[in-house]
């Protein structure tokens, strides 16, 4: 049997990058999909109606609360329930400054979108879940959550704030069968990390930097943390809440 056969998963950013293998992966185990992001997610759904997998397209800006609730009751009333969420949506700034010269409107923004609307789904899902008697999350935050981000603070502090209401919330629902985790990847092959901020894909040097920060010295794809959600998400780490897991290729170390 497959490892969400029959489960209703959640998974918010699955346009492209983590959110999307996340979202493919979990149709590959049997689950009801839905797929959730402010973009276009075409390619998403094209490849997932290559399989047999019931799934539900829904626009939701994750920064926006009424959107968020559209969206949980939208899914509760198509499936019945939501069994697992993994919040993979999110945005990285578009400039490199230092904390006294960063426009205030940007770091606004990336607060508003990577941690309240996180704060924003989890909420939402912890509500669910309570009714209907238990769930598993997972919140993709980011390495920039576990230390200091020179010239990018407010991406910084989003995710730590991620990783501290991660914390938070596994420690007041422990005990009523809801786990919650985050994922912290470095260097993953993504749009927004190729396309953002550095520009990795036009800048043969910094791209160079991001594969020596990793001793394995590559960098991720987003199959490997979407492998990492879903053994979360899955009955295999049953004993496991309000951890912050490093996927980093050894970076830490």
């Amino acid at each position: 049997m497959k490892r969400f056969e029959n489960k209703v998963a959640l998974v918010t950013g699955a346009a492209s990058g983590i959110g999307r293998a996340t979202a493919l992966k979990f149709a590959e185990e049997g689950a009801k999909v839905v797929l959730a992001d402010i973009g276009d997610i075409s390619e998403t759904i094209a490849e997932i109606e290559k399989g047999n997998c019931e799934f539900l397209p829904i626009k939701c800006n994750i920064g926006d609360r009424n959107d968020v609730l559209n969206m949980t009751q939208q899914v509760v009333s198509t499936f019945g329930r939501i069994d697992v969420a993994v919040n993979c949506a999110g945005i990285a700034g578009k400039i490199s400054k230092p904390v006294h010269e960063y426009p205030e409107e940007e770091w606004l923004q990336q607060i508003q979108i990577n941690l309240i609307g996180t704060w924003y789904c989890v909420k939402f899902q912890l509500e669910q879940m309570m009714k209907q008697g238990g769930g598993n999350i997972v919140c993709v935050s980011s390495a920039a959550g576990l230390v200091g981000q020179p010239e990018n603070s407010p991406y910084a502090a989003s995710k730590h704030g991620v990783n501290g209401l991660v914390k938070t919330a596994a420690i007041e629902y422990a005990t009523k069968n809801i786990r919650i985790n985050a994922i912290c990847p470095t260097a993953i092959e993504t749009p927004m990390i190729m396309h953002g901020r550095r520009k990795l894909a036009e800048n043969p040097e910094a791209l160079q930097q991001a594969i020596n920060f990793q001793r394995m010295k590559r960098m991720g794809q987003p199959d490997e943390v979407a492998d990492v959600a879903l053994w979360l998400c899955s009955d295999q780490a049953s004993f496991i809440t309000g951890h912050c897991m490093a996927v980093d290729g050894g970076a830490f170390a």
